[in-house]
């Protein structure tokens, strides 16, 4: 088992530990502005693997990549069209992955062995400064057991990876709190891949182009799989009223999230109220139903949120999550 340093991202000694670990080859933990990352070198194919031994992941899953900047892309990427820079300049950094026609020097345990990748500049100052001063790029999908809750803390990480990686760079919680949306720009139109912050009309405006975003396809990219970001306790998405109907049988052994406001007087053993806001949701979701799977509770029930654009990401990290009854 591995001896897991958690280091402080406002310690220039700490930073300069968590550089050697990625220089050799080895596996940090960096904050994101989305959830934390598993950061390894990403040219380093035994330091590739050694994320999929890490995270129990497939070694079939491609990885996103993490670079310092725009200009980076020609280093993993050919054929890269005149909208990734237009899109890099408007959404980056940011939670915005562009996947692209991978070049020929990218290890293919980072791709598996598919011939696209996926990049992006994150938005954390931290990793950019790391991106930027060690001169490379950094497969990091989220810092959690394959199909678990992606952490959005470091403690969250911690808990969970300790023992499994050299270190977590503790850089405060997410800002964001749910992953990057997956633009394709290797097709005849610009389609979404996986539903994120930056949305499909954000994109349309941006660029002029029409963007597709299909319910379902079957691409192999980071989260296209029927279930993620699961809890351990059973999550249920229900309406208000199942809701209800669920405390009156059973309320002492579940916890119920409710959007916007909470019934008076509600009995579930925890009853909490998720904000209105849709970023302020998203920011809290993952961390709240991370604190709930804790405390040995029989299910989590949550109220359905809107489902507008907007919404979309939040939508459908909670259809890969939730338990069908």
């Amino acid at each position: 088992m591995i001896s897991t340093q958690l280091l402080d991202a406002t310690s220039n000694s700490d930073i300069a530990i968590a550089k050697d670990i990625l220089q050799r080859g080895g596996l940090v933990a960096v904050p994101t502005e989305t959830v934390y990352g598993l950061a390894a070198d990403a040219m380093n194919p035994v330091a590739v693997h050694s994320i999929f031994a890490a995270k129990g992941r497939p070694s079939d899953h491609p990885l996103i990549v993490h670079i310092a900047g725009a200009e980076r892309m020609v280093d993993w990427a050919v054929d890269i069209p005149p909208v990734a820079y237009q899109l890099a300049a408007r959404f980056w950094p940011g939670p915005l992955t562009l996947l692209l026609r991978k070049g020929p020097r990218v290890p293919t345990e980072v791709t598996a062995g598919l011939d696209t990748i996926g990049l992006r500049v994150p938005a954390n100052p931290v990793l950019l400064t790391l991106l930027k001063d060690l001169e490379l790029g950094v497969a990091a999908p989220s810092a959690n057991p394959y199909k678990r809750l992606s952490p959005t803390s470091a403690a969250q990480v911690f808990a969970q990876m300790s023992g499994r990686i050299d270190a977590v760079l503790d850089g405060g919680d997410c800002e964001v709190g749910l992953e990057s949306t997956i633009l394709d720009l290797t097709g005849p139109q610009l389609r979404i891949l996986r539903a994120g912050p930056i949305t499909a009309s954000a994109l349309e405006q941006c660029t002029g182009l029409a963007v597709s975003q299909p319910l379902q396809h079957d691409m192999a990219v980071p989260g296209n799989v029927a279930e993620h970001y699961r809890p351990h306790t059973p999550l249920y998405i229900a309406t208000r009223e199942q809701m209800e109907a669920a405390i009156q049988k059973n309320g002492r052994r579940i916890a119920c999230l409710f959007y916007a406001s909470a019934p008076v007087n509600s009995r579930a053993a925890q009853t909490l109220v998720m904000p209105h806001d849709k970023a302020l949701y998203a920011q809290r979701l993952y961390k709240t139903l991370y604190s709930l799977d804790g405390l040995g509770l029989e299910a989590i029930w949550l109220e359905y949120p809107p489902s507008d654009e907007q919404w979309r990401d939040v939508n459908d990290r909670l259809a890969r999550a939730a338990v069908i009854p």
